[in-house]
């Protein structure tokens, strides 16, 4: 035993047998041959003095004091893996991987921008681009899922370190040909009731936005068509019939769209970086902040935020603490 430790390798089969509740599904999801996991994890009991599976049913089960362990073995794990992604990074970029995730809307917008923008400096940093919920953004950061998020200021999760960016409003999305948009008049809250309205899923930022304005203002939505992606939102706008709403966040406007004011004024949202705090921030991630604060100066939409904030000496910003 005293010539023994127990390595990543062995943490991460226990991992997986704990998950999978079967050494075959596990080893399969593994890449590995069932024997040798089966090898794996008896070696692994045997160094601990215990028995961290119950192997008698149908399926297999922790242990009470396999629970225990593998509590901690996650725990472990999650910090060998952060210190090999720090080992990975170079001061230079040479090399590397940025996690980004951000809402839909940026998707559409902005997002492509910074990417590119970010591969013509740092050609040989992966990045993973995910798009998701701002609830499912600060989940991804809380568990380590993404380095760096933008999304918006109301965030609801402790730990998550907000960089606010600009503000932005929701506007009437049509088609160019629409009717609204060829007639060039204010729109009334009744033809915004009446207009059948393409609409993002409960759950989306976006959607949770349109839904709080619908109700300030006792507007009864005619919602025809809910979908999980945007960009399935915005062809829907573009064959022409239907509209949304959605936040215009660039002065961008896609082929065959239009933005029109809504009929009743708007509160604007606060566009953001959203980050962990308290962690090894990496060197792919400060250059992406960068980089989106920098585009955000040029195209006219950085607000005093920027300017007013505590500035970081490699140049990004920080939010002052909210009381």
């Amino acid at each position: 035993m005293e010539n023994r430790t127990v390595v990543p390798r062995q943490i991460r089969y226990l991992l997986a047998v704990a998950e999978h509740k079967n050494f075959t599904r596990a080893a399969d999801a593994l890449g590995v041959s069932q024997p040798g996991l089966s090898q794996q994890i008896k070696q692994l009991e045997d160094y601990l003095g215990t028995t961290l599976f119950d192997r008698t049913g149908r399926s297999i089960r922790l242990t009470d004091a396999g629970e225990t362990y593998v509590a901690h073995a996650r725990k472990a794990l999650f910090e060998l893996e952060a210190g090999w992604r720090a080992l990975q990074e170079v001061e230079d970029l040479s090399r590397g991987v940025l996690r980004v995730a951000c809402t839909p809307s940026f998707t559409e917008s902005l997002m492509p921008k910074w990417v590119h923008s970010f591969h013509e400096h740092y050609p040989n940093v992966h990045v993973y681009l995910s798009e998701m919920s701002l609830d499912a953004i600060e989940a991804a950061l809380c568990a380590d899922e993404s380095d760096i998020g933008v999304g918006f200021t109301d965030v609801r999760t402790e730990g998550i370190q907000v960089t606010p960016l600009f503000e932005e409003r929701a506007t009437l999305v049509v088609s160019s040909t629409h009717p609204l948009r060829c007639e060039g008049v204010a729109i009334t809250s009744a033809q915004l009731a009446s207009l059948p309205l393409v609409m993002l899923v409960e759950g989306f930022a976006a959607r949770t936005y349109a839904d709080a304005y619908f109700r300030a203002h006792k507007i009864a939505p005619n919602i025809a068509v809910e979908a999980n992606s945007i960009s399935a939102v915005l062809r829907i706008v573009q064959l022409g019939g239907m509209a949304t709403v959605l936040p215009q966040v660039s002065g961008d406007v896609p082929t065959g769209l239009s933005h029109l004011d809504l009929p009743e004024p708007i509160t604007s949202r606060t566009v953001a970086i959203l980050e962990r705090q308290r962690v090894h921030r990496t060197a792919a991630a400060k250059a992406f902040a960068n980089i989106v604060m920098s585009s955000t100066r040029q195209l006219g939409l950085a607000s005093s935020f920027i300017d007013d904030d505590l500035r970081r000496p490699d140049g990004t910003v920080v939010r002052t603490p909210r009381e």
